[in-house]
């Protein structure tokens, strides 16, 4: 007999807690330099030499962005895209010539078995022509059906389907809901086991590539019955099954060409066959596939920012105020210098996390994370200082400056299509979060049981006894170290001295760790609340990480003959701005507005300020905040447009 279909779950904050932390890797197996760093060990081995791919990568990758690069410069027109929000079918299927669909699939299966840092490097390439084209890859190959295959596929479902995605078939990642976001636990999509198959209802909200989509990965809940552990669980659907119907295609405010949707299931048979892994592990198949997933976003950034410093320079050099160039008035060069030091930063972070994913030596969940926080935050900030540098023109949109006969700058749409990277693929917020659990695992591993309120007082007992003895071996260590040692790190001089900088990781490593160590003695239990103080600690983490990825890779150019003076300039101006702001960032851990900051939160939500909102009118629409996501069939028409 089929289980009873799921109930919309009603879960309190510590289950919700409970249901992300089983869906963590709980264990570290390989080296983090991340883990390190925020424990206040700086362990410039695991990066230094920076790591290089194989020849014959570099050859296949190469050769592969020869092509691609052709194909965007005489195939893809951004203005157009933009301009009808949507990507022409024949740019699609130009990509699915080229094999751009299985950029990362290995070759048996179809694909062109590129590796981490020239698939980067491709979506890179095809964001700076469109970056909805650059979103269409990614969400296919990064989050979509190929990237949980390749981890936890069997080999009879990567047989079915990777070769259908390597070359034919675009795919969409389903997770978030109307009511269901960064909290999973309240996940109301269900998956009722019914004989061979399971039976899929629900509503998914924001399926990017769902539109247009052959294949969907998506997260449901199984109830849990005789032979059935239950829980969230991946699946592979047809996107052609009956009872699947794309309700709406979504517009927003950047990315106007791609193609997210609303997509509801009702009565959707699945085989049993289609499961990804076991039930109940759809959530660690989710956060497992985004480790490498996220760093398409780090790509999209960089990309942007390649982009912005050719505008800056080329703008800068032909307008002129009060008799010279604008970027010899300092106010504006501060901005020029800014973009051009962020841009080798963020290349460097992307590099040198995409190729310690390919060699697989190193645990790269935080590194990974800390590139996605990164490079979300400075590239919007490099194209918000764009279009300050070109003033009314970088407001004004391409093709108004193109009807006026200027030069057709996009300014404007960069700065739009890069805002919702600090939302999508985990939100800024999210990401503090998440990083800052992986940076105390260690403490909570040793003590944790100390804070839990549900623990016995033999237990309590027993994790004092093991916090003293692993304290008392690391607190020691964060007392001194090689920063504070005028000789340290001096194979980084030439010319131009990059060791102060290591110096400086090393030294505020250390004091970062011991923060960390203050601020849980201090708050204990209530340390997971001291949400903008954990944010803080996350953004010196990447702050540093930022740091030690500039210096490796210059010194990397320099040693191979690549712009090495050039690479020493910019890392330098990189370093000296991340070090103010990792000052800033640890002035405002003790001294801030945080405590000030809740009561006025208190204030607004109970009405208190009411009055301060009168003498507008509110323009928005009538509706409820969240849509409705009761199960049952579609009253609406199908929007899906499979490209063929």
């Amino acid at each position: 007999m089929s289980a009873p279909p799921l109930k919309k779950p009603t879960v309190t904050e510590r289950e919700a807690r409970q249901v992300a932390e089983a869906a963590r890797e709980q264990d570290w197996r390989k080296p983090s330099f991340g883990k390190e760093l925020f424990l206040g060990r700086f362990r410039l081995d695991l990066i230094h030499p920076h790591p290089l791919p194989t020849d014959e990568a570099v050859r296949r990758g190469e050769q592969f962005l020869t092509k691609l690069r052709a194909f965007c410069e005489t195939k893809v027109d951004s203005a157009l895209i933009e301009r009808e929000a949507r990507i022409p079918d024949e740019v699609i299927n130009g990509l699915k010539e080229l094999g751009a669909l299985g950029m990362k699939i290995d070759p048996k299966y179809g694909g062109l078995g590129l590796t981490q840092v020239y698939y980067n490097k491709a979506l890179a390439l095809v964001g700076s022509a469109s970056p909805a084209v650059g979103v269409l890859l990614s969400a296919h190959q990064s989050i979509g059906v190929p990237q949980p295959l390749k981890l936890f596929g069997t080999p009879e479902q990567k047989q079915r389907f990777l070769p259908r995605c390597a070359r034919t078939d675009i795919s969409a990642f389903l997770l978030t809901e109307p009511d269901v976001g960064s909290d999973p636990a309240r996940l109301a999509t269900s998956a009722v086991p019914d004989g061979d198959d399971y039976i899929l209802d629900g509503v998914k909200l924001w399926t990017t590539n769902g539109v247009v989509a052959d294949l969907l990965v998506v997260m449901a809940r199984v109830p849990k019955s005789e032979g059935h552990k239950g829980g969230i669980t991946a699946f592979v659907v047809e996107a052609d099954s009956p009872g699947i119907t794309v309700e709406n295609r979504n517009a927003f405010m950047g990315l106007r060409g791609i193609e997210n949707g609303v997509t509801r299931f009702h009565q959707v048979r699945v085989p049993a066959a289609n499961r990804i892994g076991p039930e109940g592990v759809g959530l660690k198949i989710a956060l497992t596939t985004l480790n490498t997933g996220r760093l398409s976003l780090p790509a999209s950034c960089v990309a942007a920012g390649k982009w912005s410093l050719k505008i800056a320079r080329e703008w800068s050099a032909a307008r002129e105020q009060w008799g010279r160039p604008i970027a010899r008035h300092e106010a504006v060069g501060t901005k020029i210098s800014f973009i051009a030091a962020t841009t080798f930063a963020l290349e460097a972070v992307l590099d040198l996390s995409s190729q310690m994913a390919d060699e697989d030596r190193n645990d790269i969940r935080i590194e990974g994370a800390l590139a996605k926080l990164i490079a979300s935050e400075l590239g919007w900030r490099m194209a918000d200082e764009l279009v300050q540098i070109r003033g009314g023109r970088g407001f004004e949109t391409a093709a108004s400056l193109a009807a006026r006969g200027e030069k057709a700058v996009p300014a404007e749409q960069v700065l739009r299509d890069l805002r919702i990277n600090r939302i999508f693929e985990g939100s800024t917020e999210i990401m503090h979060l998440l990083i800052a659990r992986e940076a105390v695992d260690a403490h909570l591993s040793v003590a944790g049981d100390l804070i839990d309120p549900d623990k016995s007082l033999q237990d309590k007992a027993k994790a004092g006894a093991n916090a003293g003895v692993f304290y008392a071996k690391w607190l020691p260590k964060l007392v001194a170290g090689p920063g504070q040692l005028p000789s340290s790190y001096a194979e980084f001089k030439h010319g131009i001295d990059l060791s102060p900088h290591l110096r400086h990781v090393e030294r505020h490593s250390r004091k970062l760790a011991r923060s960390t160590f203050y601020a849980m003695s201090r708050w204990q239990g209530r340390m997971e609340t001291k949400q903008a103080f954990l944010g803080r600690i996350v953004d010196i983490g990447a702050e540093l990480f930022a740091m030690s990825a500039a210096c490796v890779r210059a010194e990397m150019l320099r040693s191979r003959g690549e712009n090495g003076r050039e690479a020493y300039q910019l890392a330098d101006a990189f370093c000296r701005q991340s070090r103010i702001r990792v000052d800033e960032l640890f002035g405002r851990l003790w001294s801030n507005t945080d405590d000030v900051d809740g009561k006025v939160v208190k204030g607004v939500m109970s009405g208190t300020y009411e009055w301060l909102e009168h003498g507008i009118v509110d323009p928005s629409g009538d509706g409820p905040w969240i849509a409705d996501t009761t199960p049952g069939p579609s009253e609406r028409t199908n929007v899906h447009r499979p490209v063929r």
